[in-house]
């Protein structure tokens, strides 16, 4: 087939490799003028490694990241409210922490040599019958199909008649990239929580592309509500400082070089669902069809187990409409899971209800102790596709 990927982030970029292998013609447009990575570290699960690993990039991407063993939580008081270990799903279990630009970076070079790519190419319209309206193009582009994978801002959802609901987040996060040495938790997930309000996070991520690969980062973000964020100016940025050096002495130790706003940047979230990911030629994968928080770390690893199983569904049936209906059934219960979580468990950690910061220090550790509720609990952790029992 002759296929359009709108996108060039993970979904884009792993969709188009899998399905160019797989004989399609593939086209990839992406609108901004510079083909470069966008958000923070993140931090890849197990099930999303898999898919890594069946293109081939499983030592690169090792090699670029920090193995992640343990989440750790505590609260202003020092209390512990999450504790998380990988091992104790399954033995040799492991995330990984990585930067945006350091799997960009693979993805690239893997996807130029088979798939074209149109930068500075916006696409303005997409129909049902796979027509393409880029920006002065001079007219629509066909496609046998057309796989849309603009992030969770999309513009061409709003006019798919699709969509269910997108509404932003009203909380998210300032960050920016700390250098790792001497971090004395090289291989975990640390939070700090006070209350509900106030929550600081800290990932090792491994290397950059654009530095020493020997040199080491960690991603540092601060939870604010959105308007702060959208608002984030030097007397915010000393309101953090102070903050974190009450929560986190050994953090600041790290952060007191932040001088100036710009030195962060901003994050933003929403809350995406779709009717159904797909209309006759058109499918939404990846954050532009089922964006949400990132308080369970699922954005790239549901990126990449969207792109596997759309590329497996289309070998499988020889009917379009056969192979989307067939994609839309396999990650719709692996999907549902996860944004209902994030939907419920997101306002514990930001929101403006201080009551369920007490509730959540009092119980949510209580109940991770208890033998099933932490084996579902680790399941989610590490990216499960076989649902909550499964």
């Amino acid at each position: 087939m002759r296929v359009a990927v709108i996108g060039y982030g993970t979904a884009g970029q792993a969709t188009a490799i899998l399905l160019a292998r797989a004989g399609h013609d593939v086209d990839v447009f992406e609108r901004s003028p510079e083909l470069q990575p966008v958000g923070a570290g993140f931090l890849l699960q197990p099930t999303g490694l898999g898919v890594l690993d069946a293109l081939g990039l499983r030592e690169a991407v090792l090699a670029r990241g920090q193995r992640i063993e343990r989440l750790h939580g505590t609260n202003a008081s020092g209390r512990m409210v999450m504790d998380m270990r990988y091992a104790e799903l399954a033995p040799g279990l492991f995330g990984l922490g990585m930067t945006r630009g350091a799997l960009f970076d693979l993805l690239h070079r893997t996807c130029t040599p088979v798939a074209r790519i149109h930068a500075g190419a916006e696409v303005t319209n997409v129909d049902a019958s796979g027509r393409v309206q880029v920006a002065a193009a001079g007219g629509a582009l066909r496609f046998d199909l057309v796989v849309v994978a603009d992030g969770s801002q999309s513009r061409l959802r709003a006019h798919s008649g699709l969509l269910v609901r997108d509404p932003p987040y009203p909380w998210g996060a300032m960050w920016c990239l700390l250098p790792a040495e001497g971090w004395a938790w090289p291989h975990e997930l640390r939070q700090r929580y006070a209350g509900t309000r106030t929550m600081i996070g800290v990932l090792p991520v491994g290397a950059r592309p654009d530095t020493a690969p020997d040199t080491r980062w960690l991603t540092f973000y601060y939870s604010l509500p959105g308007t702060a964020v959208d608002a984030f100016d030097a007397g915010a940025l000393a309101a953090m400082l102070t903050q974190v050096a009450r929560l986190w002495p050994e953090l600041a130790e790290r952060t007191h070089h932040l001088t100036d706003p710009a030195q962060l940047r901003r994050a933003r979230y929403r809350d995406v669902h779709l009717r159904t990911p797909w209309s006759g030629r058109c499918v939404f994968i990846g954050d532009a069809a089922h964006g949400m928080s990132p308080q369970l770390g699922q954005g790239v690893n549901m990126a990449l187990l969207d792109a596997q199983a759309l590329a497996a569904a289309l070998a499988s049936h020889g009917d379009l409409g056969a192979a989307l209906a067939g994609y839309a059934r396999q990650r719709r219960k692996h999907v549902a899971i996860y944004q209902s979580l994030s939907r419920w468990l997101t306002p514990l950690f930001q929101s403006d209800q201080l009551w369920l910061g007490s509730l959540r220090d009092a119980l949510f550790a209580p109940i991770g102790r208890l033998p099933l509720a932490r084996t579902q609990m680790l399941r989610i952790l590490a990216g499960s596709k076989r649902g909550w029992w499964g």
